[in-house]
Formats: C-alpha cells, sequence, structure tokens
C-alpha cells in the first residue's frame, strides 16, 4: 500500500469535508444534532493559523485521501512540556482494518515528540469496541473516566 500522512493542505477541502461529515455521522452528530457550518469552516481554517495549536493529518493513497486525523497541543500542570490530544480519528469505511488508523495515530505521534510532547492522549466512546482494538495496541488505556457538562 503506497500509503502517505501528511499535513492537510488547503487543496483537500473538497476531499476532507466527506471525511468529516462521516466522523460526526459516526458520533450521532447528524440533523439537528449535526454541527452548525460556522464549526467545521472555523476547524478548516484552524489548521492553517500559525498561532493555533490544532492540527489535521490526512492519510493519502493515489491522490485520494482515506482518513484524517485532528490534533492540538496544550499546556499541562503535570508536565513542562506540551501534552499533545489526539481529537478526531478517522477512516473511509471502505478502508478499515488497513492500517490506516494506526498510520494516522503513528503521525500524530512523530510530530508529538517533535513538538517536544511528553505525551499523547485520545478519549473514545466505550461502545467503539473496533477502535479499541487498535488503541489496546498501539498506547495504554489509562484507566479515567471522563467527566462533562455542556452547556
Amino acid at each position: 500500500m503506497n500509503l502517505i500522512i501528511r499535513p492537510v493542505a488547503r487543496a483537500d477541502y473538497e476531499q476532507w469535508l466527506p471525511l468529516w461529515i462521516g466522523y460526526n455521522a459516526f458520533y450521532g452528530r447528524t440533523g439537528p444534532t449535526a454541527l452548525a457550518d460556522e464549526i467545521t469552516h472555523t476547524t478548516w481554517d484552524r489548521f492553517f493559523e500559525e498561532s493555533e495549536p490544532v492540527h489535521a493529518l490526512v492519510a493519502e493513497m493515489n491522490g485520494k485521501l482515506l482518513g484524517l486525523t485532528h490534533y492540538l497541543f496544550h499546556r499541562s500542570t503535570t508536565a513542562i512540556k506540551p501534552v499533545c490530544y489526539l481529537q478526531d480519528l478517522f477512516t473511509d469505511d471502505t478502508m478499515r482494518g488497513k492500517g490506516i488508523g494506526r498510520a494516522l495515530i503513528n503521525g500524530v505521534y512523530e510530530r508529538a515528540g517533535l513538538a517536544g510532547s511528553t505525551r499523547v492522549y485520545w478519549f473514545t466512546h466505550k461502545t467503539n469496541s473496533t477502535a479499541m482494538q487498535l488503541y489496546n495496541k498501539v498506547a495504554d488505556e489509562s484507566g479515567f473516566v471522563v467527566y462533562r457538562k455542556i452547556f
């Protein structure tokens, strides 16, 4: 497989958008609960703003985008160096199980290391058992439970 993991480019928007929509649909953000277009456009623009800590990688093969990951760096009270949060990870449904998710995670690991990050972490829903099979191979489950309040 001639897979390339690279930073997203402005010219990728038309191929990135269906992956982004697919990612959000997977988590039930469709119809009345869909993300507003403003959020999608703002998220996209942030990838290209030098002052933003938000970044995106895409998986490309033969000119077609097959997956995406979005990650960001932030400060931590338990480390001097930045911490990397892998926020979104999604691959085209037809390409699942072919190593694309692993390659995207490794791409984030590489960039986090270059940024001097002390760790990479992410969340997934407890029902996402397919993805957790991969996650259990490439990272350690922390045991933490996430609480949130939505306003």
